[in-house]
């Protein structure tokens, strides 16, 4: 089986912690979709309305949108993994009870090989403004399931699943860092699940199974599995687990 090498998976885990160690609620949020646009389709921005030209109280940015302590609670828990399968401690992370400052979009120019690793949604370059997910892998360290909620601003998960689509089209394919092979990507929109699914599969003649990706909206949220389990290429796994946390965050707002 194909398991994302270490150093993959923990560059991916580290990154968005990082970013938000200075976390704190932000006054604004920025409405640039994956390649610097101004919105999805039919929005209309961030304009001032007559109320606000007014002095009315500024809206909440964070209105709605769950931290990353209660979004951790929305994991699912070890029972839906595999038989076998055990959380791997050092990729649990989360954004704790504050929110990230608000950040633009930097989807320009897409590092490919991020796809085969935990964190894999950063890709799109939306900003998120909290988090919480976890990585369990089998005894043998040869399959992996991994699991991330991210919360966004303004219009940011419905740019989420958008710039999925310029991704798989960007990123067709890749060299595998382990093996130097090519890796084969492809992507499509996955009807049936939360408010909006795509789902991305990573194939390669020198892997004995692929990886699924799957990505699913529910409203400001955005849930995202990577599986390597099965001999599906991980598909019927990383399936599973996204309705279920699509149902997981539903309860949860």
């Amino acid at each position: 089986m194909h398991l994302p090498s270490r150093a993959a998976r923990l560059l991916a885990v580290a990154a968005l912690p990082l970013v938000l160690a200075a976390c704190g609620s932000s006054g604004a949020s920025d409405s640039s979709g994956p390649s610097g646009s101004s919105g999805p389709s039919g929005s209309s921005g961030s304009g001032a309305g007559p109320a606000a030209a007014a002095g009315s109280a500024p809206k909440d940015p964070d209105a709605g949108l769950l931290t990353g302590a209660r979004l951790k609670r929305a994991l699912a828990p070890a029972s839906a993994f595999p038989a076998g399968f055990a959380v791997d401690p050092d990729a649990a992370r989360d954004s704790g009870d504050t929110f990230a400052p608000a950040a633009s979009a930097t989807a320009a120019g897409h590092d490919c090989a991020r796809l085969d690793g935990t964190g894999w949604i950063e890709i799109t370059g939306v900003a998120g403004a909290s988090f919480a997910q976890n990585d369990y892998a089998d005894r043998g360290a040869t399959q992996d399931v991994a699991q991330e909620i991210d919360a966004y601003r303004g219009d940011g998960a419905a740019w989420v699943l958008a710039g999925l689509a310029e991704v798989a089209a960007a990123c067709s394919g890749f060299q595998d860092a382990d093996t130097h092979s090519k890796v084969t990507v492809t992507g499509r929109a996955t009807p049936g699940l939360g408010d909006g699914a795509y789902t991305v599969t990573l194939t390669d003649d020198s892997w004995e199974n692929g990886t699924t990706l799957v990505a699913a909206r529910v409203g400001h949220h955005v849930v995202s599995v990577l599986s390597t389990a099965g001999h599906d290429n991980g598909a019927a796994t990383a399936r599973a687990l996204a309705e279920r946390l699509v149902g997981s965050v539903r309860g949860a707002l």
